[in-house]
């Protein structure tokens, strides 16, 4: 029997500042930081490595809570939230900041190395 295509959750711009506070604070949760941590130590800085380890993490820590606001558990779920977030970003500031907050988890800045790629001694 095949199923009914999944209805794309809607949230209010309170009910996104809810689940984006909630995401955000999975990321807190000693288990999760322990999981990015690991994946980030894997990475080593190199960003091929970062979309390979960190972000299958991120995804499965955001899914977990998602799930739970009827956004299916796959990778399409955590891509419509991030349109929703990205829709309503503009229209109120806290979720922008909560936004800005959450993509620093996920990928802190990379260091640049210096031009010429010597390393200077001070």
């Amino acid at each position: 029997m095949a199923s009914a295509p999944a209805q794309q959750p809607s949230l209010t711009v309170e009910q996104a500042r809810v689940v984006l506070s909630e995401v955000i604070q999975a990321f807190s949760v000693p288990e999760n930081a322990a999981r990015m941590e690991e994946a980030r130590e894997s990475a080593c800085n190199d960003m091929g490595k970062m979309l390979q380890l960190v972000l299958p993490v991120a995804t499965q820590i955001q899914q977990e809570v998602i799930k739970a606001y009827g956004f299916n558990n796959e990778g399409e779920g955590v891509l419509k939230f991030a349109r929703l977030v990205k829709m309503y970003e503009t229209q109120d500031p806290e979720i922008a900041a909560m936004s800005i907050k959450l993509k620093s988890l996920l990928l802190p800045p990379l260091s640049t190395p210096p031009i010429g790629g010597a390393i200077t001694a001070s």
